[in-house]
């Protein structure tokens, strides 16, 4: 891991009354960039050559002569040829000289890779940077190990093929979409054996996909992300605070299961199977009896953090669950960032977010508040890592 001595030696050099918030161009850089200038900021997003046009143009700010912003949300674009470029230590410079304040998305994570992330990146992080590896599933303490430790909910793992005896789902990265997922379900051994084949034949997996696969029980109810932040500087309210529930949809799974039964048992037949690429987000909400216990699910979550990956939570996270038959939650995934369905707050904020703050409050907003309220009160370094 860097040394905190030299994020905090950059932090030292920047004009905080000028500061900027810097992301990846991808992922929920469009909350991020929408929070931040709602609250005051200039953005800069760090957008590669060919996938830029959504950032670079469509949604480029267009300010008066006073800087009152009157259209989009991206002030500045840092072109490069891909997002690796990042861990270059000039280009870092370059952000470092316009007080850029980072905040890591699952792509900044994906494309740059956990072990740059982690030693190279020498700008501030607003949030946890030691945590972002817990997501890297299959790592040593993933976040299967921090759940675990936490006492917290998650579907029952299955450890070889052969032990399958109900509904599964094996985690698995798609072979040609590497950053997708190459998911399947199966209720036996003969049915595991029978889909790997066919997804194998098919060019989603690879053959030796059980090395990094996880396979675990499949919870049969509605998948609710809860995401959630927790603020360091908070002194007189709660210091954990739910923003918003999202929901995904999934190719080709969602127009799979739009199918009469039939037809989708056709389908099996035929070797065609249903993939779970998330495509888009919905948003939802809660019954209010089942709000306690997702804050007690944040609260232990936050509790461990504290515990094993000092200093912690720090802004947002989203707890990916399921919701049986019998209203228990199960958490099946963890984003120690800002999660990936926030987008669908952006600008009209979600309810839990605005009841709360009386005001449009999306994830992205609200992490910009944390960082205004760090420079107001001199405690940025309580914010980055």
């Amino acid at each position: 891991m860097i040394d905190r001595e030299k994020v905090l030696a950059a932090l030292e050099g920047y004009d905080l009354s000028d500061a900027r918030i810097g992301m990846v161009a991808s992922h929920s850089a469009l909350d991020t960039c929408d929070g931040a200038v709602s609250e005051g900021f200039r953005t800069l997003a760090v957008c590669q050559q060919g996938r830029d046009r959504t950032f670079a143009n469509y949604f480029r700010s267009q300010r008066d002569a006073s800087g009152r912003l009157l259209r989009g949300v991206v002030d500045e674009v840092e072109m490069v040829d891909r997002f690796s470029r990042l861990m270059e230590p000039s280009l870092q410079s370059s952000l470092a000289e316009r007080n850029v304040l980072f905040v890591p998305n699952r792509s900044f994570v994906s494309y740059c890779g956990i072990d740059a992330v982690e030693e190279d990146f020498a700008l501030p992080i607003v949030g946890s940077r030691n945590m972002l590896r817990s997501e890297e599933r299959g790592d040593e303490r993933d976040y299967y190990w921090i759940l675990e430790k936490a006492g917290l909910p998650y579907p029952k793992k299955v450890e070889d093929p052969e032990d399958i005896d109900s509904l599964t789902i094996i985690k698995v990265h798609h072979k040609v979409k590497t950053l997708e997922r190459g998911f399947f379900t199966a209720s036996s051994p003969e049915q595991f054996h029978l889909k790997s084949k066919e997804l194998i034949a098919q060019g989603v997996i690879d053959e030796d996909f059980l090395e990094d696969a996880r396979m675990e029980q499949y919870i049969i109810g509605p998948v609710f992300n809860l995401d959630f932040f927790h603020s360091p500087l908070e002194e007189k309210g709660e210091r954990i605070e739910l923003l918003g529930v999202d929901w995904r949809f999934e190719s080709s799974l969602d127009g799979y299961v739009r199918l009469p039964a039939g037809q989708q048992a056709s389908l099996e037949e035929d070797g065609v199977l249903p993939e779970y690429t998330v495509c888009g987000h919905n948003s939802a909400t809660l019954r209010e009896s089942l709000l306690e216990k997702a804050f007690e699910l944040a609260e232990l979550y936050v509790k461990a953090a504290e515990k094993h990956y000092a200093p912690g939570v720090l802004g947002p996270f989203c707890l990916q669950t399921c919701v049986d038959k019998d209203l228990n939650f199960y958490i099946y995934d963890v984003a120690p960032r800002i999660g990936g369905g926030t987008n669908v707050h952006m600008a009209v904020g979600h309810p839990y977010g605005n009841a709360l703050w009386r005001t449009e409050m999306s994830t992205g907003r609200r992490l910009a508040m944390e960082v205004r309220r760090a420079i107001e009160q001199e405690r940025v370094e309580e914010i980055v890592t």
